[in-house]
């Protein structure tokens, strides 16, 4: 597994492009048959790329948890949601089997000791995406449904950002620890996220973009408001954001993009906004 520790932001001002990205972006979640996983030191999210192409993979398979958690298995002390970006597959919870279909999401609670991924079809794989926090009590597993995701219109085609917020693991849909989830969707012709911006000094987040058109891109802006930096996104990566960064993003076409946010608090809207000019 991966180990990103903290990073101080006063040092990230003098980091090169490749010190950010080996800092802050994460790469080639997807590989066949392999459980992909980052540890990253801040607020200890974990997070997760599994791709179940001619096996049911364990959701530890390569990790060993008593190194790397103390634990006895995964999710003894943790919670976990997963979307599902690929093909039609099954997430199986200590026996019961839970379909995902593109875009379907499921929340595994604390205390869940067998998961395992399959694939319902091995020439287009499903492509698990999760991300993982520390939690304290159990809820109840749950599978959710684009269709069932509370919806939330934001922005405008006049500023390019004109998007839906699907909120699946959220205090407004279902109880959790501490983990919050959602999918945003781009409409044709908006490129921009998280504009104005903002930060979260009580929580972070974690971003993975898809659906980005092939030879296009997304660049993701970051740092301290006033000592912003950027990194250029390809299609299934994903990126960590400090309480201390912002954390928006500008495409070369319309994409979309996964939160998971963990911290001191579930408020959606606690957050530190900022005017665009302020940005330096």
């Amino acid at each position: 597994m991966d180990i990103r520790y903290s990073a101080n932001q006063k040092d990230v001002r003098r980091y090169t492009t490749e010190e950010l990205r080996d800092e802050f972006l994460i790469t080639d979640l997807y590989q066949p048959d392999q459980v992909s996983a980052v540890y990253s030191h801040v607020d200890r999210m974990v997070v997760l790329g599994i791709m179940p192409v001619k096996e049911a993979l364990p959701i530890d398979k390569g990790i060993n948890v008593m190194s790397n958690f103390g634990t006895e298995y995964f999710l003894e002390r943790r919670e976990v949601g997963f979307f599902n970006l690929g093909g039609p597959g099954v997430c199986t919870v200590d026996g019961t089997a839970y379909k995902l279909g593109p875009r379907d999401c499921i929340y595994i609670t604390k205390g869940s000791q067998e998961v395992t991924f399959q694939s319902d079809n091995p020439s287009e794989p499903a492509k698990f995406y999760g991300v993982s926090a520390p939690a304290h009590k159990a809820c109840e597993t749950r599978l959710l449904t684009i269709a069932e995701a509370a919806k939330n219109p934001l922005g405008s085609a006049e500023t390019s950002n004109k998007r839906v917020i699907n909120q699946f693991i959220h205090p407004a849909v279902l109880e959790t620890c501490q983990l919050l989830m959602g999918l945003t969707i781009l409409e044709p012709g908006s490129v921009w996220n998280t504009m104005p911006p903002h930060t979260h000094e009580r929580r972070m987040e974690v971003y993975t973009y898809f659906d980005i058109p092939e030879n296009g891109a997304v660049f993701h802006f970051m740092g301290e408001p006033k000592e912003t930096r950027h990194l250029v996104i390809q299609n299934y990566d994903a990126i960590i954001s400090p309480s201390w960064s912002i954390h928006s993003g500008c495409g070369t076409a319309n994409y979309a993009f996964i939160w998971a946010m963990g911290g001191e608090n579930q408020t959606f809207t606690d957050m530190d906004t900022m005017s665009a000019s302020d940005l330096r």
